[in-house]
């Protein structure tokens, strides 16, 4: 059973907790023999990306030795800047080397995962795999590698600085443990959600895949009407995002939900009923439950188009 391990020889273990299935709670414990696992072997990521980098950042951050990570980039300027960040063993090609991994993760554009996978597909058969691609569904992940136990990982940009939230899907053959493996290795970046149906994670893609964006754009909107109100753009800029990140975490510490929470703020004939008169007359909310689903339609349409 393959686990990762820190540089100590400790092992990262899923808690009984309900649905062990799910290993969504992880202790640290030492390994009884205090030498290295054998079948630890390398973490080896296809794309050496943003988030990549994410990922090997949190890696190195949580004790990991940067000599078993290697990363197969075909970029100069890439590989350069993951050696001079993390230390990390980077190679323009798959080799040999690749053989060694007991964990693949795939950081590639959608529409470069055939391409990237042609040369890796003979040596990592063997191994857990892990994708943060878009798209990409395990079917075409399994026929393009050989490979059976597959996770599927959705993932935000937040995650660059250990607020994402990545939606997760692991095909039958992955074992609790190796759920708890991957769950350790995306912990630095954020939360994590496991889904039961592949197709699932459409809605997550849509959802918060992509939703950050729809944040910014509402920021934008915010800092727009701040500067016609005559506020500067570093003030509507502070006001906006202040707002967003003490909403959002009231959101998060109330049981109550977000309707309730609103209707507290929102007494009529004020301020905040103008504002929302305003949206609904607009049709805000119901643009953003069809963008959303556009969304949602577009992720099945990569699946699709790239072999799923």
């Amino acid at each position: 059973m393959r686990r990762l391990h820190d540089q100590n020889g400790g092992r990262y273990d899923a808690l009984q907790q309900g649905q062990a299935a799910t290993g969504r709670w992880l202790h640290w414990r030492p390994m009884s023999t205090g030498t290295p696992d054998p079948s630890l072997g390398t973490i080896a990521f296809i794309g050496g990306g943003n988030m990549a980098s994410a990922l090997i950042g949190g890696l190195i951050r949580a004790g990991r030795v940067p000599a078993d990570i290697l990363v197969i980039d075909p970029g100069a300027a890439q590989r350069d800047a993951l050696v001079a960040d993390f230390g990390v063993r980077t190679q323009a090609a798959a080799d040999a080397a690749l053989a060694t991994a007991a964990l693949v993760v795939w950081a590639v554009k959608p529409q470069l995962f055939n391409e990237a996978a042609a040369p890796c597909a003979a040596q990592v058969a063997g191994a857990l795999h892990l994708s943060v691609m878009a798209g990409i569904r395990s079917d075409a992940i399994a026929r393009a590698t050989g490979a059976d136990r597959i996770v599927r990982s959705m993932p935000n940009t937040p995650a660059l600085i250990g607020r994402g939230i990545a939606g997760l899907y692991a095909t039958p053959a992955v074992s609790a443990a190796e759920r708890a493996a991957v769950e350790a290795v995306l912990a630095p970046t954020g939360q994590t959600l496991w889904v039961a149906q592949e197709a699932d994670l459409d809605a997550v893609t849509a959802l918060s895949g992509s939703g950050p964006a729809y944040v910014f754009y509402f920021v934008e909107a915010m800092m727009a009407a701040a500067a016609q109100m005559g506020l500067t753009p570093a003030q509507g800029k502070q006001l906006a995002l202040a707002t967003f990140d003490g909403a959002t975490a009231l959101a998060a510490q109330s049981s109550e939900p977000p309707e309730v929470l609103r209707e507290r703020v929102t007494s009529k004939g004020g301020t905040t009923h103008a504002a929302l008169q305003s949206l609904e007359a607009s049709g805000v909310k119901a643009a953003v439950v069809q963008a959303v689903r556009a969304a949602q339609q577009r992720a099945r349409e990569l699946g699709d188009e790239f072999g799923g």
